[in-house]
């Protein structure tokens, strides 16, 4: 197999993004929904992200949808403006072919390109290994976890949290023009 390819997501990719979202959904540890959305709705959540001017990004393995990955507000509130939560999601049949890693570092440049400087990830479960090692290996750092925080297959799930600076992180102050991601005028 190629190595992925990694570019900005497209409207003729969500049904691509549905069909592994939803493969996760129904079989995975990465996420706490329990019914899959359909297209029009992951439509919708990626436009939201796109709207903000953040990064969607997907995985291409030979001309098919490999995974995806996006940034989004890791909160809403103004003075989290400048740390986001990364989400990625690999098919089944593209595991373990970089496909994860390549999407992180994609967006990691792009959150970093943008002026954001905290990334976190929100990782569903503690027996999520991979995803684990796969942003320990980014320079992601433990920072804490939810015991027993959701019930899904029948069991009780941790979630975990990582996180890792971008571009010169805490080290200075982030004022910039035109920075905002969240409107000022939001709680």
């Amino acid at each position: 197999m190629s190595a992925p390819t990694v570019r900005d997501a497209r409207s003729d990719d969500i049904a691509a993004i549905t069909a592994i979202y939803a493969e996760s959904v129904a079989h995975g540890r990465g996420t706490f929904e329990l019914e899959p959305p359909d297209e029009a709705e992951m439509a919708s959540r990626l436009a939201a992200v796109e709207t903000l001017g953040l990064p969607r990004l997907v995985a291409e393995i030979g001309g098919r949808v490999a995974g995806y990955a996006y940034a989004a507000p890791f909160r809403t509130r103004q003075a989290y403006r400048y740390m986001v939560e990364d989400s990625i999601y690999v098919a089944p049949w593209a595991r373990g072919q970089g496909v994860a890693g390549a999407l992180l570092d994609v967006l990691i440049q792009r959150c970093e390109a943008m002026g954001l400087r905290q990334m976190v990830a929100v990782i569903g479960d503690s027996e999520n290994v991979g995803s684990i090692a796969l942003h320990r290996t980014r320079g992601f750092a433990d920072v804490g976890v939810f015991k027993a925080a959701g019930w899904k297959h029948d069991d009780w799930r941790d979630v975990v949290f990582m996180q890792r600076a971008l571009g010169q992180g805490a080290y200075a102050s982030p004022d910039a023009p035109g920075m905002p991601l969240v409107d000022k005028k939001r709680g």
